[in-house]
Protein backbone atom coordinates (compact mmCIF):
# COMPACT_ATOMS: atom_id res chain seq x y z
CA UNK A 1 0.00 0.00 0.00
CA UNK A 2 1.56 3.37 -1.01
CA UNK A 3 2.45 5.93 1.64
CA UNK A 4 -0.14 8.74 1.91
CA UNK A 5 1.05 11.98 0.39
CA UNK A 6 2.37 14.73 2.68
CA UNK A 7 -0.21 17.31 3.65
CA UNK A 8 -0.09 21.09 3.26
CA UNK A 9 -1.14 22.61 6.57
CA UNK A 10 -1.72 26.21 7.60
CA UNK A 11 -1.38 27.00 11.32
CA UNK A 12 -2.57 30.15 13.08
CA UNK A 13 -1.93 30.85 16.76
CA UNK A 14 -1.19 33.69 19.12
CA UNK A 15 2.56 34.12 18.59
CA UNK A 16 3.29 35.58 22.01
CA UNK A 17 4.58 33.60 24.98
CA UNK A 18 1.92 31.17 26.19
CA UNK A 19 1.06 27.51 26.09
CA UNK A 20 -1.10 27.65 22.96
CA UNK A 21 1.55 29.37 20.87
CA UNK A 22 4.29 27.09 22.18
CA UNK A 23 2.20 24.00 21.42
CA UNK A 24 1.31 25.25 17.92
CA UNK A 25 4.97 26.03 17.15
CA UNK A 26 6.11 22.61 18.35
CA UNK A 27 3.35 20.91 16.37
CA UNK A 28 4.28 22.74 13.18
CA UNK A 29 7.95 21.97 13.64
CA UNK A 30 7.29 18.27 14.21
CA UNK A 31 4.85 18.03 11.29
CA UNK A 32 7.51 19.54 9.03
CA UNK A 33 10.03 16.99 10.30
CA UNK A 34 7.57 14.28 9.33
CA UNK A 35 7.50 15.53 5.74
CA UNK A 36 4.45 17.81 5.72
CA UNK A 37 4.53 21.37 4.38
CA UNK A 38 3.58 23.81 7.15
CA UNK A 39 2.64 27.48 6.78
CA UNK A 40 2.27 29.71 9.86
CA UNK A 41 -0.07 32.67 9.37
CA UNK A 42 0.00 35.30 12.14
CA UNK A 43 0.79 38.94 12.90
CA UNK A 44 4.35 37.99 13.89
CA UNK A 45 6.59 34.94 13.92
CA UNK A 46 5.58 32.60 16.77
CA UNK A 47 7.79 32.80 19.83
CA UNK A 48 9.50 29.41 19.47
CA UNK A 49 9.17 28.88 15.71
CA UNK A 50 12.63 28.06 14.31
CA UNK A 51 13.92 30.11 11.38
CA UNK A 52 14.99 28.52 8.09
CA UNK A 53 13.75 25.03 8.94
CA UNK A 54 12.85 22.83 5.94
CA UNK A 55 9.15 22.83 4.91
CA UNK A 56 8.34 25.45 7.56
CA UNK A 57 7.12 28.85 6.32
CA UNK A 58 5.85 32.07 7.88
CA UNK A 59 3.38 34.52 6.33
CA UNK A 60 2.91 37.80 8.26
CA UNK A 61 -0.50 39.44 8.50
CA UNK A 62 -0.33 43.21 8.01
CA UNK A 63 -2.72 45.11 10.27
CA UNK A 64 -3.64 48.60 9.06
CA UNK A 65 -4.76 51.22 11.56
CA UNK A 66 -7.39 53.08 9.55
CA UNK A 67 -8.91 56.17 11.14
CA UNK A 68 -12.33 54.83 10.17
CA UNK A 69 -11.98 52.12 12.82
CA UNK A 70 -11.79 53.07 16.47
CA UNK A 71 -9.75 49.88 17.07
CA UNK A 72 -7.46 48.13 14.55
CA UNK A 73 -9.13 45.06 13.06
CA UNK A 74 -7.23 41.76 12.91
CA UNK A 75 -9.89 39.22 11.94
CA UNK A 76 -10.48 40.50 8.38
CA UNK A 77 -6.80 40.90 7.36
CA UNK A 78 -6.12 37.48 8.88
CA UNK A 79 -8.94 35.87 6.90
CA UNK A 80 -7.71 37.46 3.67
CA UNK A 81 -4.15 36.24 4.28
CA UNK A 82 -5.45 32.76 5.12
CA UNK A 83 -7.36 32.69 1.83
CA UNK A 84 -4.30 33.94 -0.12
CA UNK A 85 -1.93 31.38 1.39
CA UNK A 86 -4.47 28.59 0.89
CA UNK A 87 -4.91 29.58 -2.77
CA UNK A 88 -1.21 30.07 -3.52
CA UNK A 89 0.03 26.91 -1.76
CA UNK A 90 -3.03 24.66 -2.15
CA UNK A 91 -3.40 24.06 1.58
CA UNK A 92 -5.36 21.02 2.66
CA UNK A 93 -6.04 22.15 6.23
CA UNK A 94 -6.20 25.36 8.23
CA UNK A 95 -5.44 24.38 11.83
CA UNK A 96 -6.33 27.28 14.10
CA UNK A 97 -5.57 27.54 17.81
CA UNK A 98 -8.34 29.44 19.65
CA UNK A 99 -11.87 29.86 18.39
CA UNK A 100 -11.83 33.66 18.22
CA UNK A 101 -10.66 35.30 16.17
CA UNK A 102 -8.76 32.47 14.47
CA UNK A 103 -11.56 29.98 13.75
CA UNK A 104 -13.94 32.75 12.67
CA UNK A 105 -11.24 34.07 10.31
CA UNK A 106 -10.58 30.58 8.91
CA UNK A 107 -14.27 29.98 8.21
CA UNK A 108 -14.50 33.33 6.42
CA UNK A 109 -11.32 32.52 4.45
CA UNK A 110 -12.78 29.17 3.40
CA UNK A 111 -15.91 30.87 2.08
CA UNK A 112 -13.78 33.22 -0.07
CA UNK A 113 -12.41 30.33 -2.08
CA UNK A 114 -14.15 28.37 -4.84
CA UNK A 115 -15.55 24.92 -4.12
CA UNK A 116 -12.85 22.31 -4.59
CA UNK A 117 -10.16 24.73 -3.35
CA UNK A 118 -11.56 25.16 0.15
CA UNK A 119 -9.41 23.90 3.03
CA UNK A 120 -10.70 21.88 5.95
CA UNK A 121 -10.81 23.85 9.23
CA UNK A 122 -9.55 22.22 12.42
CA UNK A 123 -10.02 24.27 15.61
CA UNK A 124 -8.07 23.51 18.79
CA UNK A 125 -9.43 24.94 22.04
CA UNK A 126 -6.92 25.93 24.70
CA UNK A 127 -9.23 27.29 27.38
CA UNK A 128 -9.76 31.03 27.46
CA UNK A 129 -11.77 30.95 24.25
CA UNK A 130 -14.51 28.97 25.98
CA UNK A 131 -14.04 29.24 29.75
CA UNK A 132 -13.79 33.05 29.68
CA UNK A 133 -15.01 34.38 26.33
CA UNK A 134 -17.66 31.69 26.07
CA UNK A 135 -19.45 33.26 29.05
CA UNK A 136 -19.46 36.68 27.35
CA UNK A 137 -22.67 37.49 25.48
CA UNK A 138 -20.61 39.47 22.97
CA UNK A 139 -18.49 36.43 22.05
CA UNK A 140 -20.41 33.28 22.97
CA UNK A 141 -22.62 33.08 19.83
CA UNK A 142 -19.61 33.70 17.55
CA UNK A 143 -17.60 30.98 19.30
CA UNK A 144 -20.51 28.53 19.08
CA UNK A 145 -20.89 29.29 15.36
CA UNK A 146 -17.14 28.87 14.74
CA UNK A 147 -17.07 25.50 16.47
CA UNK A 148 -20.16 24.20 14.71
CA UNK A 149 -18.77 25.27 11.32
CA UNK A 150 -15.32 23.72 11.86
CA UNK A 151 -14.63 20.38 10.20
CA UNK A 152 -13.10 19.11 13.44
CA UNK A 153 -12.67 20.50 16.95
CA UNK A 154 -10.11 19.38 19.51
CA UNK A 155 -9.54 20.28 23.16
CA UNK A 156 -6.28 19.92 25.09
CA UNK A 157 -7.97 18.11 27.99
CA UNK A 158 -11.10 16.16 28.82
CA UNK A 159 -11.97 18.83 31.36
CA UNK A 160 -11.92 21.53 28.66
CA UNK A 161 -14.05 19.42 26.32
CA UNK A 162 -16.65 18.97 29.05
CA UNK A 163 -16.59 22.66 30.00
CA UNK A 164 -16.99 23.71 26.37
CA UNK A 165 -19.99 21.46 25.91
CA UNK A 166 -21.50 22.64 29.19
CA UNK A 167 -20.96 26.38 28.75
CA UNK A 168 -21.75 26.65 25.06
CA UNK A 169 -24.26 23.85 24.67
CA UNK A 170 -22.08 22.26 21.98
CA UNK A 171 -23.26 18.78 21.08
CA UNK A 172 -20.87 18.07 18.22
CA UNK A 173 -17.85 15.78 18.54
CA UNK A 174 -14.83 17.30 20.29
CA UNK A 175 -11.67 15.17 20.19
CA UNK A 176 -9.36 15.33 23.21
CA UNK A 177 -5.73 15.57 22.08
CA UNK A 178 -3.48 16.53 24.97
CA UNK A 179 -0.56 18.91 24.70
CA UNK A 180 2.91 17.49 24.16
CA UNK A 181 6.49 18.58 24.70
CA UNK A 182 9.68 17.43 23.03
CA UNK A 183 12.65 18.98 24.85
CA UNK A 184 15.73 20.18 23.06
CA UNK A 185 19.17 19.31 24.41
CA UNK A 186 20.21 21.96 26.98
CA UNK A 187 23.02 24.21 25.80
CA UNK A 188 24.51 24.57 29.29
CA UNK A 189 25.14 22.17 32.13
CA UNK A 190 23.17 22.14 35.37
CA UNK A 191 26.25 23.49 37.15
CA UNK A 192 26.61 26.39 34.70
CA UNK A 193 22.97 27.42 35.11
CA UNK A 194 23.12 27.23 38.88
CA UNK A 195 26.31 29.32 38.85
CA UNK A 196 24.58 31.95 36.69
CA UNK A 197 21.73 32.09 39.21
CA UNK A 198 24.10 32.28 42.18
CA UNK A 199 22.76 29.03 43.67
CA UNK A 200 24.95 27.08 46.06
CA UNK A 201 23.33 24.50 48.31
CA UNK A 202 19.81 25.86 47.83
CA UNK A 203 17.15 23.92 45.95
CA UNK A 204 15.89 25.58 42.78
CA UNK A 205 12.12 25.95 42.63
CA UNK A 206 10.92 27.00 39.16
CA UNK A 207 7.77 28.67 37.82
CA UNK A 208 7.07 29.26 34.10
CA UNK A 209 4.11 31.27 32.85
CA UNK A 210 2.94 34.32 30.93
CA UNK A 211 1.98 35.90 34.30
CA UNK A 212 -1.68 36.43 33.35
CA UNK A 213 -4.08 36.93 36.29
CA UNK A 214 -5.28 33.29 36.20
CA UNK A 215 -1.71 32.22 37.04
CA UNK A 216 -2.15 33.85 40.47
CA UNK A 217 1.40 35.12 40.86
CA UNK A 218 0.27 36.92 44.01
CA UNK A 219 -0.73 33.59 45.57
CA UNK A 220 2.48 31.99 44.34
CA UNK A 221 4.56 34.64 46.14
CA UNK A 222 2.41 34.36 49.28
CA UNK A 223 3.12 30.62 49.32
CA UNK A 224 6.85 31.16 48.84
CA UNK A 225 6.90 33.59 51.77
CA UNK A 226 5.49 30.82 54.04
CA UNK A 227 8.06 28.15 53.15
CA UNK A 228 10.55 27.36 55.92
CA UNK A 229 13.46 27.46 56.14
CA UNK A 230 13.74 30.35 53.70
CA UNK A 231 17.40 29.81 52.97
CA UNK A 232 16.74 26.25 51.73
CA UNK A 233 15.64 27.35 48.25
CA UNK A 234 15.28 30.10 45.66
CA UNK A 235 12.33 30.59 43.32
CA UNK A 236 13.28 31.15 39.66
CA UNK A 237 10.47 32.65 37.58
CA UNK A 238 10.74 32.25 33.80
CA UNK A 239 8.39 35.06 32.90
CA UNK A 240 6.62 35.36 29.58
CA UNK A 241 5.37 38.79 30.59
CA UNK A 242 6.26 41.88 32.61
CA UNK A 243 7.04 40.96 36.21
CA UNK A 244 7.41 44.55 37.43
CA UNK A 245 3.76 44.85 38.68
CA UNK A 246 4.63 42.18 41.27
CA UNK A 247 7.83 43.81 42.51
CA UNK A 248 6.13 45.77 45.30
CA UNK A 249 4.34 42.63 46.55
CA UNK A 250 7.66 40.81 46.49
CA UNK A 251 9.32 43.43 48.67
CA UNK A 252 6.32 43.67 50.99
CA UNK A 253 6.63 39.94 51.68
CA UNK A 254 10.35 40.30 52.38
CA UNK A 255 11.38 37.63 49.85
CA UNK A 256 13.14 39.72 47.20
CA UNK A 257 16.38 37.86 47.98
CA UNK A 258 14.63 34.50 47.44
CA UNK A 259 13.20 35.21 43.96
CA UNK A 260 15.03 35.48 40.63
CA UNK A 261 13.26 36.51 37.41
CA UNK A 262 14.30 35.76 33.83
CA UNK A 263 12.04 37.21 31.12
CA UNK A 264 11.16 35.69 27.73
CA UNK A 265 13.52 32.74 27.93
CA UNK A 266 13.46 30.66 24.75
CA UNK A 267 15.83 27.91 25.92
CA UNK A 268 13.71 26.82 28.89
CA UNK A 269 15.49 23.46 28.85
CA UNK A 270 18.62 25.06 30.30
CA UNK A 271 16.72 26.08 33.44
CA UNK A 272 14.43 23.06 33.71
CA UNK A 273 17.30 20.58 33.82
CA UNK A 274 18.75 22.61 36.71
CA UNK A 275 15.47 22.77 38.65
CA UNK A 276 14.52 20.59 41.63
CA UNK A 277 10.83 21.41 41.92
CA UNK A 278 8.06 23.28 40.08
CA UNK A 279 5.46 25.51 41.75
CA UNK A 280 2.14 26.60 40.22
CA UNK A 281 -0.79 28.41 41.86
CA UNK A 282 -3.22 28.82 38.93
CA UNK A 283 -6.93 29.30 39.53
CA UNK A 284 -7.73 28.04 36.03
CA UNK A 285 -5.77 25.75 33.69
CA UNK A 286 -6.91 23.67 30.76
CA UNK A 287 -3.71 21.61 30.77
CA UNK A 288 -0.61 23.55 32.03
CA UNK A 289 2.16 22.90 29.54
CA UNK A 290 4.71 24.34 31.98
CA UNK A 291 4.19 21.43 34.37
CA UNK A 292 4.75 18.98 31.52
CA UNK A 293 7.95 20.76 30.48
CA UNK A 294 9.35 20.23 33.96
CA UNK A 295 8.22 16.59 34.06
CA UNK A 296 10.43 15.79 31.07
CA UNK A 297 13.45 16.70 33.18
CA UNK A 298 12.37 14.71 36.23
CA UNK A 299 11.21 17.88 37.97
CA UNK A 300 7.98 17.21 39.94
CA UNK A 301 5.60 20.04 40.73
CA UNK A 302 3.47 21.28 43.58
CA UNK A 303 0.35 22.71 41.94
CA UNK A 304 -3.28 23.56 42.43
CA UNK A 305 -5.65 20.75 41.44
CA UNK A 306 -7.61 22.74 38.88
CA UNK A 307 -9.02 22.17 35.40
CA UNK A 308 -7.03 19.73 33.31
CA UNK A 309 -3.99 19.57 35.61
CA UNK A 310 -5.12 16.26 37.23
CA UNK A 311 -4.94 14.74 33.71
CA UNK A 312 -1.25 15.70 33.60
CA UNK A 313 -0.22 15.00 37.20
CA UNK A 314 -1.32 12.11 39.40
CA UNK A 315 -1.08 13.49 42.93
CA UNK A 316 1.23 11.43 45.12
CA UNK A 317 2.56 9.53 42.10
CA UNK A 318 4.08 12.14 39.77
CA UNK A 319 3.61 15.36 41.72
CA UNK A 320 1.64 17.02 44.50
CA UNK A 321 -1.77 18.64 43.99
CA UNK A 322 -3.40 20.94 46.55
CA UNK A 323 -6.72 22.86 46.77
CA UNK A 324 -7.15 25.99 44.66
CA UNK A 325 -6.41 29.29 46.42
CA UNK A 326 -4.64 27.72 49.40
CA UNK A 327 -1.23 29.35 49.84
CA UNK A 328 -0.56 27.42 53.02
CA UNK A 329 -1.09 24.04 51.32
CA UNK A 330 1.22 25.08 48.48
CA UNK A 331 3.88 26.04 51.02
CA UNK A 332 3.50 22.77 52.96
CA UNK A 333 3.81 20.82 49.71
CA UNK A 334 7.05 22.58 48.83
CA UNK A 335 8.43 22.10 52.34
CA UNK A 336 7.69 18.37 52.32
CA UNK A 337 9.61 17.81 49.09
CA UNK A 338 12.49 20.08 50.06
CA UNK A 339 12.93 18.04 53.26
CA UNK A 340 12.70 14.69 51.48
CA UNK A 341 14.99 14.45 48.42
CA UNK A 342 14.29 10.71 48.11
CA UNK A 343 10.56 11.30 47.71
CA UNK A 344 11.26 14.22 45.38
CA UNK A 345 13.42 11.97 43.18
CA UNK A 346 10.74 9.25 43.17
CA UNK A 347 8.06 11.67 42.03
CA UNK A 348 10.44 13.16 39.47
CA UNK A 349 11.24 9.81 37.88
CA UNK A 350 7.56 8.91 37.74
CA UNK A 351 6.79 12.31 36.19
CA UNK A 352 9.47 11.79 33.55
CA UNK A 353 8.12 8.34 32.69
CA UNK A 354 4.56 9.67 32.46
CA UNK A 355 5.68 12.51 30.16
CA UNK A 356 7.48 10.11 27.83
CA UNK A 357 4.62 7.62 27.71
CA UNK A 358 1.64 9.95 27.35
CA UNK A 359 2.79 13.41 26.28
CA UNK A 360 5.63 12.99 23.76
CA UNK A 361 5.56 14.11 20.13
CA UNK A 362 5.50 10.45 19.07
CA UNK A 363 2.41 9.89 21.20
CA UNK A 364 0.50 13.03 20.20
CA UNK A 365 1.47 14.29 16.72
CA UNK A 366 0.27 11.15 14.88
CA UNK A 367 -3.16 11.79 16.39
CA UNK A 368 -3.24 15.20 14.69
CA UNK A 369 -2.06 13.63 11.43
CA UNK A 370 -4.85 11.05 11.65
CA UNK A 371 -7.37 13.82 12.37
CA UNK A 372 -6.23 15.84 9.32
CA UNK A 373 -6.53 12.80 7.07
CA UNK A 374 -9.93 11.97 8.53
CA UNK A 375 -11.39 15.38 7.70
CA UNK A 376 -9.66 15.52 4.30
CA UNK A 377 -10.95 12.06 3.47
CA UNK A 378 -14.43 13.13 4.44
Amino acid sequence: MPEPRPLKIGITCYPSVGGSGILASALGEDLARRGHEVHFIAYERPFRMPANAPRLHFHPVVINDYELFRYPDYTLPLSVKMAEVTRDYALDVLHVHYAVPHATAAILARSMLPEGRQPKVVTTLHGTDTTLLGRDAGYGPAIRHALNCSDAVTAVSGWLRDETQRLLGIERRIDVIHNFFEPKVPRRSREEVRAELGLRDEAMVVHLSNLRPVKRIDLLLDAVARVRPRDAFKLVILAGGDFSPFSLHLRRLGIADRVLVREKVIEVEDYLQAADLGLFASESESFCLSILEGMWFGCPSVSTAVGGIPEVVVSGESGVLVPVGDADSLARGVESLLRDPVERARLGQAAKGRARELFSADAIVPRYEALYRRVCGA
